[in-house]
Protein backbone atom coordinates (compact mmCIF):
# COMPACT_ATOMS: atom_id res chain seq x y z
CA UNK A 1 0.00 0.00 0.00
CA UNK A 2 1.45 3.32 -1.05
CA UNK A 3 1.82 6.03 1.56
CA UNK A 4 1.16 9.69 0.87
CA UNK A 5 2.22 12.92 2.53
CA UNK A 6 1.84 16.51 1.44
CA UNK A 7 2.97 20.04 2.07
CA UNK A 8 1.38 23.30 0.95
CA UNK A 9 3.51 26.37 0.33
CA UNK A 10 2.22 29.65 -1.07
CA UNK A 11 3.64 30.14 -4.56
CA UNK A 12 4.65 33.57 -5.81
CA UNK A 13 2.05 33.38 -8.61
CA UNK A 14 -0.84 33.37 -6.12
CA UNK A 15 -1.14 29.61 -6.53
CA UNK A 16 -0.24 26.95 -4.02
CA UNK A 17 2.81 24.79 -4.48
CA UNK A 18 1.28 21.30 -4.35
CA UNK A 19 3.66 18.55 -3.27
CA UNK A 20 2.30 15.02 -2.81
CA UNK A 21 4.47 12.01 -1.97
CA UNK A 22 4.12 8.30 -2.57
CA UNK A 23 6.42 5.47 -1.50
CA UNK A 24 8.83 4.42 -4.25
CA UNK A 25 9.74 0.73 -4.03
CA UNK A 26 12.61 -0.76 -6.03
CA UNK A 27 13.40 -4.50 -6.11
CA UNK A 28 16.64 -5.60 -4.48
CA UNK A 29 17.35 -7.76 -7.55
CA UNK A 30 17.02 -4.72 -9.80
CA UNK A 31 19.47 -2.75 -7.63
CA UNK A 32 21.99 -5.61 -7.72
CA UNK A 33 21.71 -5.93 -11.51
CA UNK A 34 22.25 -2.22 -12.07
CA UNK A 35 25.19 -2.16 -9.67
CA UNK A 36 26.88 -5.07 -11.42
CA UNK A 37 26.37 -4.06 -15.06
CA UNK A 38 28.08 -0.68 -14.70
CA UNK A 39 25.55 1.10 -16.93
CA UNK A 40 23.11 3.91 -16.13
CA UNK A 41 21.39 3.53 -12.76
CA UNK A 42 17.68 3.45 -13.68
CA UNK A 43 14.80 2.80 -11.31
CA UNK A 44 11.11 2.31 -12.10
CA UNK A 45 8.03 2.84 -9.99
CA UNK A 46 4.73 4.66 -9.43
CA UNK A 47 5.16 8.43 -9.61
CA UNK A 48 1.58 9.56 -8.88
CA UNK A 49 -1.92 8.13 -8.55
CA UNK A 50 -5.15 9.54 -10.01
CA UNK A 51 -8.75 9.46 -8.76
CA UNK A 52 -7.82 8.35 -5.24
CA UNK A 53 -7.95 10.36 -2.02
CA UNK A 54 -4.52 10.26 -0.45
CA UNK A 55 -3.98 10.10 3.29
CA UNK A 56 -4.04 13.87 3.51
CA UNK A 57 -7.33 14.16 1.67
CA UNK A 58 -6.32 15.32 -1.80
CA UNK A 59 -7.59 13.91 -5.11
CA UNK A 60 -5.92 14.32 -8.51
CA UNK A 61 -8.47 13.81 -11.33
CA UNK A 62 -7.03 11.52 -14.00
CA UNK A 63 -7.90 13.85 -16.86
CA UNK A 64 -5.73 16.57 -15.31
CA UNK A 65 -2.82 14.22 -14.65
CA UNK A 66 -3.10 12.78 -18.16
CA UNK A 67 -2.89 16.27 -19.65
CA UNK A 68 0.10 17.18 -17.49
CA UNK A 69 1.86 13.89 -18.24
CA UNK A 70 1.62 14.64 -21.97
CA UNK A 71 2.96 18.18 -21.47
CA UNK A 72 5.73 16.91 -19.20
CA UNK A 73 6.75 14.35 -21.81
CA UNK A 74 6.78 16.88 -24.66
CA UNK A 75 8.44 19.79 -22.89
CA UNK A 76 10.76 18.04 -20.44
CA UNK A 77 11.30 14.30 -20.99
CA UNK A 78 11.86 14.48 -24.76
CA UNK A 79 14.27 17.38 -24.26
CA UNK A 80 16.12 15.45 -21.53
CA UNK A 81 15.49 18.07 -18.89
CA UNK A 82 12.90 16.32 -16.71
CA UNK A 83 15.12 16.97 -13.71
CA UNK A 84 14.23 16.52 -10.05
CA UNK A 85 15.79 17.19 -6.67
CA UNK A 86 16.69 15.15 -3.63
CA UNK A 87 14.49 16.00 -0.64
CA UNK A 88 11.57 18.39 -0.33
CA UNK A 89 11.85 21.60 -2.38
CA UNK A 90 10.66 24.88 -0.96
CA UNK A 91 9.89 26.67 -4.25
CA UNK A 92 8.43 25.98 -7.68
CA UNK A 93 11.89 26.32 -9.27
CA UNK A 94 14.13 23.27 -9.80
CA UNK A 95 17.47 24.02 -8.14
CA UNK A 96 20.23 22.63 -10.39
CA UNK A 97 22.64 22.44 -7.45
CA UNK A 98 20.42 19.83 -5.84
CA UNK A 99 19.44 17.82 -8.95
CA UNK A 100 19.71 14.05 -8.41
CA UNK A 101 17.84 12.42 -11.30
CA UNK A 102 16.17 12.73 -14.69
CA UNK A 103 12.83 11.17 -15.64
CA UNK A 104 13.19 9.11 -18.84
CA UNK A 105 9.56 8.18 -19.54
CA UNK A 106 6.10 8.01 -17.99
CA UNK A 107 3.12 5.81 -18.82
CA UNK A 108 -0.17 4.73 -17.29
CA UNK A 109 -1.04 1.47 -15.57
CA UNK A 110 -4.69 1.92 -14.67
CA UNK A 111 -4.83 4.98 -12.43
CA UNK A 112 -1.12 4.80 -11.60
CA UNK A 113 1.33 7.05 -13.44
CA UNK A 114 4.46 4.92 -13.69
CA UNK A 115 7.89 6.11 -14.76
CA UNK A 116 11.53 5.24 -15.39
CA UNK A 117 14.07 7.48 -13.67
CA UNK A 118 17.82 7.72 -14.26
CA UNK A 119 19.85 8.51 -11.14
CA UNK A 120 22.57 10.98 -12.11
CA UNK A 121 26.20 11.11 -11.00
CA UNK A 122 25.71 14.50 -9.32
CA UNK A 123 26.45 14.92 -5.59
CA UNK A 124 22.76 14.51 -4.74
CA UNK A 125 22.42 11.70 -7.27
CA UNK A 126 25.31 9.82 -5.69
CA UNK A 127 23.62 10.09 -2.30
CA UNK A 128 20.35 8.84 -3.75
CA UNK A 129 22.10 5.92 -5.47
CA UNK A 130 23.72 4.84 -2.20
CA UNK A 131 20.35 5.04 -0.44
CA UNK A 132 18.86 2.70 -3.03
CA UNK A 133 21.84 0.34 -2.82
CA UNK A 134 21.46 0.26 0.97
CA UNK A 135 17.73 -0.64 0.65
CA UNK A 136 16.66 2.63 2.27
CA UNK A 137 12.98 3.37 1.66
CA UNK A 138 12.42 6.65 -0.14
CA UNK A 139 9.40 8.41 -1.58
CA UNK A 140 8.71 10.08 -4.91
CA UNK A 141 7.10 13.50 -4.77
CA UNK A 142 5.15 15.23 -7.53
CA UNK A 143 5.64 19.00 -7.49
CA UNK A 144 3.29 21.43 -9.19
CA UNK A 145 1.35 24.66 -8.79
CA UNK A 146 -2.40 25.05 -8.79
CA UNK A 147 -5.48 25.31 -6.63
CA UNK A 148 -7.81 22.88 -4.87
CA UNK A 149 -11.54 22.84 -4.23
CA UNK A 150 -13.23 21.17 -1.30
CA UNK A 151 -15.56 18.26 -2.17
CA UNK A 152 -17.80 17.79 0.82
CA UNK A 153 -19.23 14.44 -0.36
CA UNK A 154 -15.78 12.84 -0.44
CA UNK A 155 -14.38 14.94 2.43
CA UNK A 156 -11.45 15.69 0.12
CA UNK A 157 -9.69 18.55 -1.68
CA UNK A 158 -9.83 18.08 -5.46
CA UNK A 159 -6.99 19.49 -7.55
CA UNK A 160 -8.36 21.96 -10.11
CA UNK A 161 -7.81 22.44 -13.84
CA UNK A 162 -5.19 25.17 -13.31
CA UNK A 163 -2.71 22.57 -11.97
CA UNK A 164 0.71 22.57 -13.67
CA UNK A 165 3.20 19.75 -13.10
CA UNK A 166 6.75 20.97 -12.45
CA UNK A 167 8.89 18.02 -11.38
CA UNK A 168 9.20 14.73 -9.52
CA UNK A 169 11.53 14.74 -6.52
CA UNK A 170 12.88 11.95 -4.32
CA UNK A 171 12.20 12.48 -0.63
CA UNK A 172 12.49 10.75 2.70
CA UNK A 173 9.18 9.04 3.35
CA UNK A 174 8.35 6.73 6.27
CA UNK A 175 6.44 3.47 5.72
CA UNK A 176 4.01 4.51 8.46
CA UNK A 177 2.05 7.75 8.22
CA UNK A 178 3.05 10.19 10.94
CA UNK A 179 6.34 8.44 11.69
CA UNK A 180 8.26 11.71 11.46
CA UNK A 181 8.71 13.41 14.81
CA UNK A 182 7.79 17.07 15.05
CA UNK A 183 7.59 19.64 17.84
CA UNK A 184 4.64 19.11 20.14
CA UNK A 185 1.52 20.89 18.90
CA UNK A 186 2.79 21.27 15.33
CA UNK A 187 1.75 19.30 12.25
CA UNK A 188 4.15 19.59 9.33
CA UNK A 189 3.34 16.73 6.98
CA UNK A 190 6.05 15.74 4.58
CA UNK A 191 8.66 18.13 5.94
CA UNK A 192 11.67 17.04 8.00
CA UNK A 193 12.20 19.50 10.84
CA UNK A 194 14.71 19.61 13.67
CA UNK A 195 15.84 22.29 16.11
CA UNK A 196 18.42 24.62 14.57
CA UNK A 197 21.46 24.76 16.89
CA UNK A 198 22.19 28.30 15.65
CA UNK A 199 18.75 29.91 16.03
CA UNK A 200 17.24 27.40 18.50
CA UNK A 201 14.11 27.23 16.33
CA UNK A 202 12.42 24.29 14.59
CA UNK A 203 13.38 24.51 10.93
CA UNK A 204 13.71 22.49 7.71
CA UNK A 205 16.65 20.08 7.79
CA UNK A 206 18.13 21.28 4.49
CA UNK A 207 18.01 24.91 5.60
CA UNK A 208 19.85 24.05 8.80
CA UNK A 209 22.52 22.09 6.95
CA UNK A 210 23.16 25.03 4.63
CA UNK A 211 23.44 27.40 7.59
CA UNK A 212 25.87 25.13 9.42
CA UNK A 213 28.04 24.74 6.32
CA UNK A 214 28.03 28.52 5.98
CA UNK A 215 29.21 28.89 9.58
CA UNK A 216 32.03 26.37 8.98
CA UNK A 217 33.22 28.30 5.93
Amino acid sequence: MHQFNQILILDNMNKELLVDCISFAVSRDVINEMTNNGGPFIVKGVLQRANAKNQNGRIYPKAILEREAVKYTEHFIKQRRALGELDHPETSVVNLQNVSHNVLEVHWQGDDLVGSVEILTTPSGNILRELFKSSINVGISSRGVGSVKRKMAESADEVQDDFELIAFDFVSNPSTQGAFLHPSGQIQEGVNTIKNPITNKWENVNTIIREILGEIK
